[in-house]
């Protein structure tokens, strides 16, 4: 990694992060298009204008890279600061503003392409379809559970098993389609169509834990 020379080792940082997320940007690029086998350190490098030595300086080997990639992904489609809503917003539009964010994670391109590759690997090498669940789908759950936790405690929503039910919410949205989108049966839906989607999953799922349906 190139260290500048300055004695204070406050400029160094930013230089440095914009070093990492150049890799990550690389990483998300190549792996959905070429697969994991596929793509070499020296060729996310290449493309993030760095040393091979700089990936391996921020990232262990190329399966921790792979799943820091899948994890920045679903960071960058799905933020963190969507769990933890405003206590001002209405239940139903906080699970909107999820939903519908969760829907656009599950049809961008990259994420298709990488649900593929790990479909393709699955027999292959478990390990790395172990990374790329706790990197991604593992994440997510516990997003969603924590959020659900946080409404509980509002008495926003009645949730006796929160883990089960971040569970339902997100296979409800996923549903057949993803399925079909993955194996070439069907288009990516459009955005009216996911929101039509997300809004009758968030009425059944209101309807299932609505406070008054205690």
């Amino acid at each position: 990694m190139n260290i500048l020379a300055s004695s204070s080792p406050t400029p160094g940082r930013p230089k440095d992060m914009e070093k990492r997320a150049a890799i990550l940007d690389a990483a998300m690029e190549l792996f959905p298009s070429r697969g994991y086998d596929g793509v070499s350190v020296d060729a996310i490098a290449h493309m993030a204008g760095v040393s091979k030595l700089t990936v391996y300086s921020h990232f262990t080997d190329k399966e921790a890279l792979f799943g820091a990639a899948v994890n920045e992904c679903c960071a960058q489609l799905l933020p963190h600061r969507l769990f933890e809503p405003g206590p001002n917003l209405p239940i139903d539009e906080a699970l909107f503003e999820i939903a519908r964010a969760f829907m656009d994670l599950m049809m961008d391109e990259r994420a298709i392409r990488l649900h593929r590759v790990m479909i393709s690997q699955a027999g292959q090498n478990p390990r790395l379809t172990e990374v790329f669940f706790n990197a991604g789908p593992v994440t997510t759950l516990r997003e969603m559970e924590s959020f659900l936790r946080q409404a509980g405690a509002a008495g926003t929503l009645h949730v006796p098993d929160p883990a089960l039910a971040a569970e339902h919410f997100l296979c409800l949205l996923k549903g057949v389609r993803h399925l079909r989108v993955l194996v070439g049966l069907c288009d990516v839906p459009t955005h009216v169509e996911r929101d039509e989607h997300v809004h009758e999953v968030v009425r059944v799922f209101l309807r299932a834990f609505a406070p008054e349906a205690v």
